[in-house]
């Protein structure tokens, strides 16, 4: 596979990542360990280089997965996680980035993963309560200590990423980006590209949208995060049917899937955008790397930018509950 760089410190990792978040959280799977070990070793025997992982995705359950997936071929591979919520029941917000938390829970996250080292360690939330600054000095440290290498954050406001990055650089913001979901091109894409960091857009295929296999009809099962989100409700889902048409209009004519249609637009949009899908599934991890070689021309591209910019956005993507963790 292709490869594209993260950022000005030059982290090098395949043009198309892995959410591995879906094997053990997030979509009401109960995987076993061994699948979820035969998915992600399929993913690197595809060429995919770079790897995402969080803390709270179990909660641990995830790094574990990851960690024993990934030691017998941890050589050239990119493991990121992430820190920031709390798992102490002390916060009011949920979050928790204080410098001492962040040291005791990356240390955590590194037994787990069972490496010496973070490739990339982001930010999972902004906490309110701790001054950005004071995150990116902890970070910073942690970098001088050698047990992480690069710094990212995920779903931080332009002004909080400028602050962050004068302290220490980031190599990447992680946030929501795909034809279903366009707003950091307003206001983030601009302030990534002026210094140089990567963007790795989580929920490219809009949590199944975009791949043509969700309709109205469609229910979500027990502990599926999907049945909490206004954007996933039949409303919400309807909405972007006109887009999603077109993706499998267009996906027909290249000979290709509704999945690899978006996946490629995400990847014309810039040479620094590195989307992670996840799936459970074998078929569709292989069918996701595919889009690598896909190329849209400027007409397929200009025809699916007119499609979603029709999508109805004034349907909030998370519930009240979840609006507090959206930094602005």
């Amino acid at each position: 596979m292709n490869t594209r760089t993260l950022g000005r410190a030059g982290l090098e990792v395949s043009s198309i990542g892995f959410g591995c978040m879906g094997l053990s959280h997030g979509y009401g799977h109960n995987l076993d360990d061994a699948h979820g070990i035969d998915v992600i070793r399929r993913a690197v025997d595809l060429g995919v280089t770079f790897f995402d992982t969080a803390q709270v995705y179990g909660p641990f359950t995830n790094e574990e997965l990851v960690g024993k997936a990934l030691a017998p071929v941890r050589h050239d591979l990119v493991i990121a996680t992430k820190f920031g919520f709390d798992f102490d029941g002390t916060s009011e917000t949920g979050l928790n980035s204080t410098p001492d938390y962040i040291r005791q829970t990356v240390d955590a996250s590194l037994q787990r993963l069972g490496v010496d080292k973070i490739d990339l360690l982001y930010q999972h939330r902004v906490d309110p309560t701790v001054p950005i600054e004071d995150v990116a000095g902890t970070v910073k440290e942690l970098i001088d200590a050698g047990k992480v290498t690069h710094f990212g954050l995920s779903e931080a406001g332009a002004d909080t990423i400028r602050r962050a990055h004068a302290v220490q650089p980031v190599t990447a913001l992680q946030s929501e980006y795909s034809l279903w979901w366009r707003e950091p091109e307003e206001v983030i894409l601009p302030t990534l590209l002026e210094l140089g960091i990567g963007l790795v857009p989580f929920s490219p295929l809009g949590k199944g949208l975009l791949t043509g296999t969700l309709d109205t009809s469609t229910s979500f099962g027990e502990g599926d995060v999907r049945a909490t989100l206004p954007r996933y409700s039949a409303e919400g889902r309807d909405a972007g049917q006109q887009l999603v048409d077109l993706l499998a209009r267009i996906a027909a004519r290249k000979n290709a899937t509704s999945a690899q249609i978006a996946l490629a637009w995400l990847l014309a949009q810039s040479t620094s955008i590195v989307p992670i899908p996840g799936t459970t599934k074998v078929h569709r991890l292989e069918e996701n790397v595919g889009a690598s070689d896909v190329v849209l021309d400027q007409n397929e591209l200009a025809e699916l930018a007119t499609a979603s910019s029709l999508v109805d956005t004034s349907i909030a993507r998370y519930p009240e509950s979840m609006q507090k963790w959206i930094d602005r």
